[in-house]
């Protein structure tokens, strides 16, 4: 069953659900597809008899954001660590160099990003070689997940790390399917959609719920979703995250082959032995963090750049109320803002206020 591939059937018409044949064929498919997520899950669940003794590779969060450094042996994740943080990771030429989880620390524009040296994972990691299960689950807590590749065989271990991602749950630089799901107590199944579905029909969510045995449901597909994307809604324990493909060791190949590889999407080039591209790679970054500086300012004095306040990009100034303290925003009467989210400077704005990236605020309370 493993080896069913939706290729097998042949090409599939535009209209495969209005087609007899071809809506037979993807009723199969999508039962074959669910049995397949449920019987994988299974499998991969580790026996509560059976767990695993020794150390975890267990970290506690620091920092403003949290990053992973995933890759096969001897990419140069541990180079990269060494370059980017005060942290001395051993790197050597021989494979499993490192054999348990090294963080770092990034200081750029302000924030402090947990950078974390997870040791190589190798083929069937999800199953739980080469402690790969201890890697994807550390994976899993991380804000951004930086796949580290050798430029000179990179497609290979892409596609081989993507494949081992997918299979524990991790999505990458994919949102959360626009599904609303909710199991009830009674009622049979409720299924709606406010667009065309060319992909999933009611038949078969029918057909797929009833395989993991919920027979009283509400289901509405806000958006046109994949059979698989259905069932990761179902299963509710899927992680989205976005992922930087980095590919190291470009000074081994081609001027050419490094052209293909840097216009790849989220893909970025560098090579840790020439420090090359290093300053491009923590730009890609904090883009990806999606993180904004916030600076504070008291009345009458000037602004305070030197110690800036992190939070996540779409933080409006309730947010800022918080991090500051707890109870400043019950006391909040308003705040003065200078930056690019005012229409003019200062604005007097509320809590709703949305802050960006560098702004300066003045909080007034009662």
């Amino acid at each position: 069953v493993l080896l069913l591939e939706e290729e097998s059937y042949g090409p599939l018409c535009v209209n495969r659900l209005l087609c007899p044949c071809c809506a037979a064929t993807e009723y199969h498919l999508g039962l074959l597809k669910a049995k397949l997520a449920k019987y994988r899950a299974q499998l991969l669940e580790p026996s509560k008899s059976s767990a695993a003794k020794g150390e975890g590779f267990d970290v506690m969060k620091s920092g403003d954001a949290r990053v992973a450094l995933i890759g096969f042996p001897s990419v140069g994740k541990s180079t990269f660590l060494s370059l980017m943080t005060s942290t001395a990771s051993e790197a050597a030429s021989y494979e499993f160099t490192t054999l348990t989880c090294i963080p770092g620390v990034i200081e750029y524009k302000g924030a402090n990003i947990q950078l974390l040296d997870l040791p190589g994972i190798i083929e069937g990691a999800a199953q739980g070689k080469g402690r790969g299960r201890q890697v994807i689950a550390v994976a899993r807590t991380a804000d951004v997940v930086i796949m580290m590749l050798d430029a000179t065989k990179g497609e290979v271990q892409r596609a081989l790390l993507e494949k081992e991602l997918e299979s524990v749950g991790i999505r990458l630089n994919k949102s959360k399917p626009n599904i609303y799901f909710k199991p009830k107590k009674g009622g049979g199944i409720s299924f709606n959609s406010t667009v065309t579905l060319t992909q999933c029909s009611e038949k078969l969510v029918q057909l797929i719920l009833h395989e993991y045995k919920i027979f009283n449901a509400e289901v509405l597909f806000r958006e046109d979703c994949s059979p698989d994307e259905f069932i990761d809604v179902i299963v509710g324990n899927r992680v989205y995250m976005p992922c930087l493909y980095v590919y190291n060791k470009i000074d081994q190949i081609s001027m050419e082959e490094v052209d293909r590889l840097a216009r790849r999407p989220h893909s970025v080039v560098i090579s840790c032995g020439m420090k090359l591209n290093l300053d491009y790679l923590l730009e890609k970054l904090w883009e990806y963090l999606a993180l904004t500086c916030i600076y504070t300012k008291k009345r009458g004095q000037r602004p305070d750049f030197t110690d800036a306040i992190i939070l996540r990009k779409g933080a409006s100034v309730e947010h800022v109320c918080h991090r500051i303290h707890r109870s400043l925003a019950s006391q909040f009467k308003y705040a003065l803002v200078w930056g690019t989210s005012t229409k003019y400077s200062p604005q007097r704005v509320g809590l709703t206020h949305m802050m960006e990236h560098e702004d300066v605020i003045q909080i007034v309370k009662k």
